[in-house]
Order: structure tokens, then C-alpha cells, then sequence
């Protein structure tokens, strides 16, 4: 392919005001929240309590220091929501609805907080977070009344003489997950249902992104039973293997990568206890010749970049038809050179922040110096920005073969590549041929062809002529490697809960 577009990397806006997005006063209490209060978090040993810095990904500077969890907090954390399991599943759905709708309210006075903690602990712009947070309060809303509506198989003889009666139960106590790129967002995807089906819970998020998790649990303290919610903060090797491999845990659900919900399945293989895992992604978007593409270009500004990059369901792998690859390439350049690059604090306006963290950074870095080295050509970024922070120019990766490591493997940064197809048997081999099924996307304008290219691609959701668009009623998840379970939906509480058939045997 070539296009008359080049390489031209974009510049970071700074806050010109140096005033921090948040002040100390803003933050949560730096504890694990056990049993409905944050505890001190000292070793029982006597020994110093190790810390966790928590890093500003726009400054570099320091934040806040959380506590760095022990096995010993996790399983103080799991007796109380033992404890508290019983009593919360006795209540009836009106009045777990009613809590679920009570925390939505308390996080809509505090929404922007929430806002501003969220972009400060992330680097996210003002935008994502603020639909992070609207998400994260709509959640709980949906589950509040979803809740109420469960339905089942009708009660009835199934068998001479004996009527059958389905129930369905929570499961217990359920140990969460979360990551680094949505860390309120994902936290609610899981705490809503979960509490919603009537279980208990403790979560671990991000050791890189914990704030809105402990601010959240400090903000609905005094709405849920002590032991109903649980945080406990640390590593995934340490807190989040624990959880897994817990006998009192009923259940462990993970968002992340691939290789942490490996980790997760067999830490909680010895006690089989289920297993939910929203993984990584590598979303097609396949456009044939037919397409609108000044939409699709459009389209992909915001669905390849929202969050920078860091999305699993991101646009970030095109299958072009060869006969309008230069010409689409050309718009998606144009769209690609207009978004704003910058610190959150520097405007409404920023729509690419940095990477979350200087591993992960370097992470991005290194796929993209690889490609460059192996003949892919960068129509435009393809480098890093200069610092303070982690930002990586907004790229668009052109003359990618079939099969190359940054069209199968997920880069999760502020990254497209385009590929070119010559026929819709090829497109559909191709856009499959990558071992994660979360997402992918159809352009076009013909009904026919869309039902069925949407119909034979392998991954849990399949957009047609958009991308990335979400809705608390429909579920997500995904195929292959990229998990098994679904947020959001009556299909979470699905999950979430388990059916006992109980037969009375009424013959006379």
C-alpha cells in the first residue's frame, strides 16, 4: 500500500494552570476496607508495613502509597464476607434494590470527584472518565432493577405427580479482579451484579490504579452491612492468587489479561470453584469496498483511540478491501492527526492521555520499535512523546503482513493497523485468525452481507457500521482467549447465581 500521507507525531498539552487535578483531602484512606471500616493494615508479625506507590502516569509523581496486601488480609477480608454472606442473601430483591440504588445516588453526588480522582490516578482525559463514572452510576441503576425482574423456568410437573420448582440462589461469596485501564468502571461491572444476585465479595483492583475502588467503598461505607464489600489492595501473584485458591471463595472474576486470568483458573482449579474471565482483545474492523468511509474513519478516531488505546474492545486491527485502502487510509490519517494530545488537567478537550505506567509504556514502545525494524511504516506517529509522562503519539501502522506481531498480538496503546483483503472469504479468515474473540466490526452498506460476515466472525460482539458502542442491557464478553462469563445484562446475574431444582412429590 502507499499513500501520500507521512510519519508526523503529535505534541503534549500541559496544564498551564499547575494547580492538581486533586488534593490530599480527595483521597481515600491509603487501608485495606475490611468489615466495613479501613484497618491499619500493619503486619501481624510486628513487622514494617510494606507500601505501593501510586504513580500520576501525566507527572510521574507520586500520588499516594497504598498498602502492599499479604495473604493474611485477604483471608481476614474472606471470613467477613463469610460472615456477612447469609444475612445479605436472605434479603428479598426490593431491598437489595434498593441499596443498589441508594450507592448509585451517593455516586452521583460525588460524580465529579470521582471524575477528577479517576483522570488523576489514570492519566484518562476528563471525557473517558466522566462516561466511566455515568457508566459506573447507570450500572448500578440497571442491576437495581434487573434484579427484581430474574426470570426462570415455570414451575410445574414435569414428572407424574411431582411438581418442580426452580430457585435460583447466590453463590456465596465471590472474589473480584480488576484492571488498571477502567478501575471504577470494571469494579462496578463486577460489585453490581454481584451484589445484585445476593453475594458477598472481596476485590483487589490494579495496585497501579486502586484510588476509586477505596473511594468507592469509602463513599457507600454506610449504605451495605460491614462484610458485604471488601477491598483489599497489593499484586496479583500475592492478593489475587490468594483469592483464587481460597476454599471459601465461590467464585473468582477477573478482567484482564490473558495471562493473568491463566493464572487465575489454575489457582482456582484445586477447589473448583467457578471461574469468570473478561480477557484481552484484538477487535477486526473489516471494510468492504461498499463502505461509508468517511464514517468509518470517524468512526475509528474515537473507537481506536478512546481511553488511549488502553480498551480491549478498541478498533486497532483494519481489514481494508484492497480497491479503497489508499483512499480510507488517507481519511483515517487526517482523523487520526486531529486528536488532542495532553495531560487531563490541560482541558475538556484531551482525548489522548498517556499510558498508565512506565512498564506499560515501554511495552507499547517496544511493539512499535519492532514493527518499524520488520518494514511496517508508521503513516503517521509511531513514536514516543517527549516527557514528563508516558505518552505515546496516536499511530496509524501501515504495510503490515499477513500474520505480523502487531496485527495479531494486543498492543493496548494508541495504535491501528491496517491490513488489505482482496475478497470476503479472505477477510473472514483473517479477521478469526487471531487467538482472542472479544470484538470486531462489519462496514457496509449491504443488510446481506452483514448478517452473514457478522454471523461467521468468532467473537462475542460484532458491530455493524459502528464500533465500541456499549449499553448496560446488552452482555460483553468474549471467545477463544479472550474469556468466558458476560458483564453486564440479566446474563451477569446469570453468572452470578446458581439454579436448585426442588421436586415435591404431590401424588395422593
Amino acid at each position: 500500500m502507499t499513500t501520500a500521507t507521512g510519519p508526523t507525531t503529535a505534541t503534549v498539552r500541559r496544564a498551564a494552570d499547575p494547580q492538581p487535578l486533586i488534593t490530599t483531602t480527595d483521597l481515600p484512606p491509603a487501608r485495606h476496607f475490611i468489615d466495613g471500616h479501613f484497618i491499619d493494615g500493619k503486619p501481624l508479625d510486628g513487622s514494617t508495613e510494606r507500601v505501593i506507590d501510586v504513580v500520576d502516569p501525566s507527572t510521574e509523581s507520586v500520588i499516594a502509597r497504598i498498602p502492599e496486601g499479604t495473604p493474611e488480609d485477604v483471608d481476614r477480608a474472606v471470613a467477613a464476607a463469610v460472615a456477612a454472606k447469609d444475612r445479605w442473601a436472605r434479603r428479598v430483591p426490593k431491598d437489595r434494590s434498593e441499596v443498589l440504588h441508594a450507592i448509585a445516588d451517593r455516586l452521583t453526588e460525588h460524580t465529579e470527584l470521582l471524575v477528577k480522582l479517576e483522570s488523576a490516578n489514570t492519566g484518562k482525559p476528563l471525557a473517558v472518565s466522566r462516561d466511566d463514572v455515568a457508566m459506573t452510576i447507570d450500572t448500578f441503576r440497571f442491576m437495581a432493577g434487573a434484579l427484581r425482574a430474574t426470570t426462570s423456568m415455570a414451575a410445574g410437573d414435569y414428572a407424574e405427580d411431582h411438581l418442580s420448582v426452580i430457585l435460583r440462589e447466590p453463590l456465596g461469596v465471590i472474589g473480584v479482579i480488576t484492571p488498571w485501564n477502567y478501575p471504577l468502571l470494571m469494579a462496578a461491572w463486577k460489585i453490581a451484579p454481584v451484589l445484585a444476585a445476593g453475594n458477598t465479595l472481596v476485590i483487589k483492583p490494579s495496585e497501579q490504579t486502586p484510588l476509586t475502588t477505596l473511594k468507592f467503598a469509602e463513599l457507600v461505607a454506610d449504605l451495605l452491612p460491614p462484610g458485604v464489600v471488601n477491598v483489599v489492595t497489593g499484586y496479583g501473584p500475592t492478593v489475587g492468587a490468594r483469592l483464587a485458591a481460597h476454599p471459601d471463595v465461590d467464585m473468582i472474576a477477573l478482567t484482564g489479561s490473558v495471562s493473568s486470568g491463566r493464572a487465575v483458573a489454575r489457582a482456582a482449579a484445586d477447589t473448583l470453584k467457578r471461574v469468570h474471565l473478561e480477557l484481552g482483545g484484538k477487535a477486526p474492523v473489516v471494510i468492504f469496498p461498499d463502505a461509508d468511509l468517511t464514517a468509518a474513519a470517524s468512526s475509528l478516531r474515537t473507537a481506536g483511540f478512546w481511553n488511549s488505546g488502553q480498551e480491549c474492545g478498541a478498533a486497532c486491527r483494519v481489514l481494508v478491501h484492497e480497491s479503497i485502502a489508499e483512499r480510507f487510509v488517507e481519511q483515517l490519517v487526517g482523523e487520526v492527526r486531529s486528536l488532542v494530545v495532553g495531560e487531563p488537567a490541560s482541558g475538556d478537550d484531551v482525548e489522548v492521555g498517556p499510558m498508565v505506567s512506565k512498564a506499560h509504556f515501554d511495552r507499547v514502545t517496544g511493539y512499535l520499535e519492532r514493527a518499524r525494524n520488520e518494514g511496517v511504516r508508521a503513516a503517521t506517529g509511531g513514536v514516543a512523546l517527549d516527557g514528563p509522562g508516558y505518552f505515546v503519539a496516536p499511530t496509524v501502522l501501515v504495510d503490515v503482513p499477513e500474520g505480523a506481531e502487531v496485527a495479531r498480538e494486543e498492543i493496548f496503546g494508541p495504535v491501528i493497523s491496517v491490513e488489505t483483503f482482496t475478497d470476503e472469504e479472505e477477510a473472514v479468515r483473517r479477521a478469526n485468525d487471531v487467538p482472542l474473540g472479544l470484538s470486531a466490526s462489519v462496514w457496509t452498506e449491504s443488510a446481506r452481507r452483514s448478517h452473514d460476515i457478522a454471523a461467521r466472525l468468532d467473537f462475542g460482539t460484532v458491530w455493524v457500521n459502528s464500533h465500541l458502542v456499549l449499553a448496560g442491557e446488552v452482555p460483553w464478553g468474549g471467545f477463544k482467549g479472550s474469556g468466558y462469563g458476560r458483564d453486564l445484562s440479566i446474563y451477569a446475574l446469570d453468572d452470578y447465581s446458581r439454579t436448585k431444582h426442588v421436586m415435591h412429590n404431590h401424588g395422593r
